[in-house]
């Protein structure tokens, strides 16, 4: 599984799936406020399968000249 999001991207998803499942459970939304924990699933690994169907990706582009991470 290679993350495809990244930066602004994952922080707004772990914000926006926290604030949704919250408010699903505290009753101020109905229930498909509950589709917020995949939202917040798609932050928290960094993974959607969407963009991966897409070939799209937030994640910042390594250069060539940087060394790959072990």
């Amino acid at each position: 599984m290679t993350k495809n999001v990244g930066g602004i991207d994952r922080i707004f998803r772990i914000l926006a799936g926290l604030a949704l499942s919250i408010s699903t459970a505290s009753g101020l939304i109905g229930p498909w406020g509950w589709l917020g924990l995949v939202v917040l699933a798609t932050g928290v690994f960094s993974f959607c399968m969407p963009y991966q169907l897409l070939g799209f990706s937030t994640c910042a582009l390594k250069s060539e000249s940087e060394p790959a991470a072990h």
